[in-house]
């Protein structure tokens, strides 16, 4: 498939073992090289999903051409969403020969696996097995990827950023003249949110669930303790996100909602429900987030960042492939991701299943071809899942690697890819980036916060109950637990690693 701005033209060679010779006609030697060439390798490969019907089908394919173009092939487990963390714990700790998985901020820790030596540092593999995909990454990404200087894991490049976002129903925003870019801050929000409870009966104006967390203006580290996206760049300062003004005033805010009927009562026990009519909602967001919410939820949304974007080690952490330390085949594991992240047939196949089955290419008309032309990741065609076949196979395309070489659906601009690139390009980083916390020294006083914040959280966060009375329990049992000596230690980190960039 020709396409605009192509990725570095993949040069692979398929060299397992260099062998030397001491002497002449060394047999056994020529013999046992031949044979290690001609060896197909199968890589077994973790991934966090719902399992796939077509799953086998796919890797048929995918399995024909790899072992052609790199002598290996893949056996994919699937692995439920919530089960995810778990199994893969049980499997790292009890020494599973495997060789790749998944791995992000939020399921299968990145930071502490790679801390444990669970994966595969790759710095020496990179350079020979994965040079194409080492140069064409951000390399934002890959300072993100690195734990105490050392490479642990292939980033997936999509979105960089942090990107909360206000998520409005398009009905009502076009129905009262809504200037929904406009509103940017949890206060802004009140001037609408009075008109639809005074107009729309049926509808709930600010629509949360137990899951919500309030716009935090910080990277929290650990949470809830973290440093303040303004702050001071020269002397970060490490705080309690429940101990700071900014959200203090905005628990105040919320209850205020709740009491005025803003939000559902039944917010701080709810699961997200698409039954339920609402004027706006909070998502984390990235470029065109809007078609996606809006194909889920079955009718037209529109969306405005609630803040700048920052890039914090979490965010460029966001999805990962990790080789494991028990991989018999970590050369070939890179040359597989290697593969994956740079040649667009074998990424579209992983991506949406196998052309004229899953999804079918359509033409692009030559306006829209026109207006795109000379922007990068780019292709000349769209293509269109099958209604029927496409629920076979749909994978979370960020799980298996990078964005940019995957084509775009019909119903998605021709330029999606270069928006993502530009967005990218104008995220700030984070006063954090690059510091990690070893949390070693308060594994025990970190191991009490998620019972108090799982308490406390909803309720405050939802507006469910008042701040004045419940905060000043939830900082109590945070004091109980140790925070202090989370914050001093975490404190301490951060000086001695900004005095190392100095």
């Amino acid at each position: 498939m020709k396409h605009w701005k192509k990725f570095a033209a993949l040069g692979l060679s398929v060299i397992l073992a260099t062998t030397s010779f001491t002497g002449c006609g060394n047999k056994s030697t020529e013999a046992d090289s031949k044979n290690k060439e001609d060896e197909v390798v199968e890589l077994t490969w973790y991934q966090i999903g719902d399992s796939q019907q077509d799953m086998d089908k796919v890797l048929e394919k995918v399995n024909e051409y790899t072992k052609e173009k790199i002598g290996a092939t893949v056996k994919v487990n699937q692995i439920g969403w919530g089960d995810y963390n778990q199994k893969m714990q049980v499997l790292i700790n009890t020494g599973e020969v495997f060789d790749l998985a998944f791995t992000c901020s939020w399921a299968n820790d990145y930071l502490q696996n790679a801390q444990k030596g669970a994966f595969l540092a790759l710095d020496d593999l990179l350079p020979k097995y994965g040079k194409e995909m080492l140069d064409s990454i951000d390399k934002r990404f890959w300072d993100a990827a690195k734990v105490n200087g050392k490479t642990y894991g292939v980033p997936s490049e999509k979105e960089i950023g942090s990107m909360p976002m206000w998520v409005f129903t398009k009905e009502y925003v076009d129905k009262y003249n809504i200037p929904y870019e406009e509103i940017k801050s949890l206060e802004d929000l009140e001037p609408y949110l009075k008109v639809i409870k005074e107009n729309e009966p049926d509808v709930v104006p600010l629509y949360l669930t137990k899951d919500f967390t309030a716009p935090t203006y910080m990277d929290k580290i650990q949470d809830p303790i973290g440093i303040e996206y303004d702050c001071n760049p020269d002397k970060l300062v490490v705080k309690n996100v429940f101990e700071t003004d900014k959200m203090k005033s905005t628990l105040k805010t919320l209850r205020d909602y709740y009491k005025k009927g803003y939000i559902n009562k039944d917010a701080a026990t709810a699961t997200s429900d698409k039954s339920v009519k609402r004027f706006v909602t909070k998502g984390d967001g990235q470029p065109y987030a809007e078609l996606i919410w809006g194909k889920d939820l079955g009718y037209e949304v529109v969306a405005t960042p609630i803040m700048e974007t920052k890039v914090t080690n979490a965010s460029a952490r966001g999805a990962l492939t990790a080789v494991s330390r028990t991989s018999e085949h970590p050369e070939k594991a890179v040359e597989f991701l290697n593969l994956v992240n740079t040649d667009e047939y074998l990424r579209n196949l992983l991506n949406y299943g196998i052309e004229g089955e899953h999804y079918t290419k359509v033409e692009v008309s030559e306006d829209e071809k026109k207006e795109a032309e000379g922007k990068p990741y780019v292709y000349d065609c769209k293509i269109k899942l099958d209604p029927e076949k496409k629920n076979n196979y749909s994978v979370p395309y960020w799980v298996q690697g990078g964005l940019f070489n995957t084509y775009v659906t019909e119903e998605e601009p021709l330029d999606k890819w270069a928006e993502f690139k530009e967005f990218n390009d104008k995220s700030e980083l984070a006063p954090t980036f690059g510091f990690d916390f070893n949390t070693e020294p308060v594994s025990t006083q970190l191991a009490g916060f998620r019972g108090v914040l799982d308490e406390f959280g909803a309720s405050l966060y939802t507006g469910s109950v008042e701040p004045d009375e419940v905060l000043p329990k939830l900082l109590d049992k945070l004091k109980a637990t140790g925070v202090q000596d989370v914050i001093d230690e975490m404190q301490k980190q951060i000086d001695e690693w900004q005095a190392g960039k100095n």
